[in-house]
């Protein structure tokens, strides 16, 4: 509908469809885009639309920026995750076997186009996942939007529109914010919008991108996040309470997966948060304010696993 729209309006138009999931987001996948893009002879004035969830605007982006030395592109979301979360920013990427997007640049859209009405399609699944970004913004910067989160959840869950554009609007704002004052990571502030994704990109590499969505991921990433904080005594009990009770009050998931827990710690450790082998998290100290912790112990990581697989029971 898209790609027949623009030519309609007279514009040369190449559709290019890859695979939904984490597992397009490859190098043979990009490899096969820009191959596309050599035999249809792009050149710096063409631009690449990404029109889709998250996994196509990380990809689109990265085949953007990487070839001819630089395309514009547009995105144009159409889950809630991409919405709320991975269409702004700028950050696009591939993953590797060997972890989540350690692969991309730094190449911000020509636009965002958002139309929360693409939402009403969407299965349940994957429209929760995208709650779990929501949710993040909450945590790390807005505690009263947190308590509005609170207050809505059932019309969260049936999709109310004025809901809707409310929370898609104040986190697309809320993260332009940070992205504004640290585009690039260069001062830490923007680190601040990782929270959770350290225990969350661990748990996708060794599940293999295949059992859990990326909003899944970040909810269980969030809640092991919370039990990590509060065993550092960063905060109470009652904050990662509130955190899981609204988590589950979405009906995303919270238990961890089964998977060996010395392979999580090798995974954090190929983070890009990390530095010279020291894990480092994003945690919070109060609801809406995150730090990003160095030099985090592997025990007390190994603990808070624990913790948050009881606590989730």
């Amino acid at each position: 509908m898209a790609a027949q729209a623009l030519a309609d309006s007279g514009r040369r138009v190449e559709l290019l469809v890859v695979e939904a999931g984490e597992p397009s987001k490859s190098i043979d996948v990009a490899a096969a885009l820009w191959e596309k893009l050599a035999e249809q002879q792009a050149d710096r004035r063409s631009v690449v639309v990404a029109v889709g969830g998250g996994v196509v605007g990380d990809l689109a982006g990265f085949v953007a920026a990487t070839y001819n030395r630089g395309l514009r592109f547009v995105q144009v979301p159409t889950t809630l995750l991409a919405q709320v979360d991975s269409s702004v920013g700028g950050k696009v990427g591939i993953n590797l076997p060997q972890g989540k997007n350690l692969v991309g640049a730094f190449w911000q859209p020509a636009a965002v186009l958002i139309d929360t009405a693409t939402l009403t399609t969407l299965p349940d699944r994957p429209y929760r996942a995208g709650l779990a970004e929501v949710v993040k913004y909450g945590v790390i910067l807005d505690a009263e939007f947190f308590a509005y989160l609170e207050q809505h959840t059932e019309a969260l869950l049936a999709r109310d529109h004025d809901v809707l554009r409310h929370i898609v609007a104040r986190s697309c704002r809320l993260k332009a914010d940070v992205v504004q004052q640290d585009e690039r990571e260069l001062t830490g502030l923007r680190a601040v919008l990782n929270y959770g994704h350290t225990f969350c990109h661990a748990f996708e590499t060794l599940t293999g991108y295949e059992q859990l969505l990326h909003g899944e991921a970040v909810a269980i990433g969030m809640h092991c996040a919370a039990c990590l904080a509060a065993r550092l005594n960063r905060i109470p009990q009652s904050l990662v309470d509130r955190q899981r009770s609204l988590l589950r009050q979405l009906k995303l998931p919270i238990q961890t997966p089964n998977v060996d827990r010395q392979q999580v710690l090798e995974a954090m450790r190929r983070d890009k948060k990390t530095v010279d082998g020291r894990l480092r998290f994003v945690l919070p100290s109060k609801l809406g304010h995150v730090e990003l912790v160095d030099g985090v112990q592997p025990d007390d990581v190994l603990a808070a696993l624990d913790e948050a697989a009881l606590s989730a029971d």
